[in-house]
């Protein structure tokens, strides 16, 4: 079973946005991409013949005392500040941690300016490290004094290169510890988020789902592991299920927690599927121990929901976050009720699963948000602006779910008026 997990497709899609999302990966690579780069210009100094122009004098008289004291300097400086940046980033993540909910911290972690800064800075400290190595001095071995120009000069660049990005390092941690910045950047991916799956819908043709034969074996399955629901390859189950014959009920949603034992699915088949087959199905979930952005559109939603709670806390009261929240979440919805028709269920012939619909977003977000937002006038008055704006722009079951959500806001809320 475990093989299969790890060969399956959900898994390699999971591992992928691990790696993506990890704070690791781009600068490991920037050192290994430093490492390669310190081997060529050590044998393009080796070689100068094979370049078309050389350097100018200016830059070929740097003596072998002189370019060890540099490559030193640059490599001791360029890891102090290393170890400052680092220090920075972890008290700009626990301020977001405490401030605005420790489910941001992702957000940090992803940071592409915040890996790309680290990796620059360690990348050019291991560049001057191996390059410091080449330089010999002259003995009675019969060694040769060498001083690799090339490589020195590109040691000066990276030098450039590193005090830019501390430049915009500095001013990008303020950046991203803004909370206007972290609600819009949260609010633009929802959007985009959204528009995707309904791009998605639309490019899918619709069959009518498939009923179960009244005789049909039912076959309940759990995973075996505990965690959030992060990757579901639907495309998988419905091959399975045309391949088979079979109808698969899944009755968990993407992002939602699974005990170990908990059914995640109901295989109805003419006969008992093989534990071959039940492990092939299962390998199409990928379990993790935390909710992530990947498939799960609602994470977003209860970002912002989270950061407008916390807003409105009577520790707090900053009700002027709250309501940048609730715009943005109301530029989701709206993007859900307008988008290309809007975003309704869809289904697949083979594998019934609980598709995501307007009135879910609805009550995840606004819903969800509404007892936060009646303490305050600020964010009330608000609060009532966004969903009247959404029930002018929806249409048909979506005008009345937003309806039915202003009569229950009049009857538990009657002061709001």
């Amino acid at each position: 079973m475990e093989n299969l997990m790890f060969g399956s497709r959900a898994y390699v899609q999971k591992l992928v946005q691990d790696v993506r999302s990890s704070y690791w990966f781009i600068p490991s690579a920037l050192v290994f991409a430093a490492l390669l780069l310190s081997e060529l210009t050590q044998w393009i100094d080796h070689n100068p013949d094979m370049l078309p122009v050389g350097l100018p004098d200016d830059f070929l008289d740097t003596q072998v005392d002189g370019a060890r004291q540099t490559l030193a300097v640059i490599a001791q400086s360029i890891i102090g500040v290393t170890g400052v940046m680092f220090s920075i980033t972890m008290v700009a993540v626990s301020f977001a941690s405490g401030n605005f909910g420790p489910r941001l911290i992702g957000n940090f972690m992803r940071d592409r300016g915040n890996q790309i800064s680290l990796g620059v800075l360690i990348s050019s400290f291991v560049y001057c490290l191996m390059i410091l190595r080449a330089v010999q001095s002259s003995g009675s071995d019969g060694l040769e004094s060498f001083v690799p120009q090339y490589s020195m000069l590109v040691a000066l660049m990276l030098m450039l290169m590193s005090v830019g990005t501390l430049i915009y390092f500095l001013h990008h941690i303020p950046e991203t510890i803004n909370v206007s910045n972290i609600s819009a950047d949260l609010g633009r991916r929802l959007e985009n988020r959204i528009e995707r799956l309904i791009d998605n819908h639309a490019d899918r043709n619709e069959e009518p789902a498939q009923v179960p034969a009244k005789d049909a074996v039912e076959t309940e399955l759990s995973l075996g592991h505990a965690g959030y629901i992060q990757q579901l390859d639907l495309d998988a189950l419905s091959d399975m299920a045309e391949q088979n014959d079979w109808v698969i009920d899944v009755n968990v949603d993407i992002g939602g927690f699974v005990s170990s034992h908990e059914t995640v699915l109901t295989v109805h088949s003419a006969s008992a599927p093989t534990p071959e087959m039940c492990d092939k199905v299962c390998a199409c979930f990928a379990v993790g121990e935390e909710q992530t952005e990947a498939q799960d559109i609602t994470f977003m939603i209860d970002q912002l929901v989270e950061m407008a709670a916390r807003a409105l806390s009577p520790g707090v009261n900053d009700p002027f976050t709250a309501i940048n929240c609730l715009n943005w979440l109301r530029n989701g919805l709206s993007t859900a009720l307008q988008y290309k028709g809007g975003l309704h269920p869809t289904s697949r012939p083979r594998v019934q699963y609980r598709s995501l619909t307007v009135l879910q977003l609805l009550n995840i977000s606004f819903r969800a948000a509404a007892p936060y937002c009646m303490a305050d006038k600020m964010a009330r008055d608000h609060w009532m602006f966004c969903v009247r704006s959404l029930l002018d722009a929806a249409m048909g079951e979506d005008k009345r779910n937003v309806s039915k959500l202003l009569e229950d806001f009049d009857k538990h809320y009657p002061e709001a008026d």
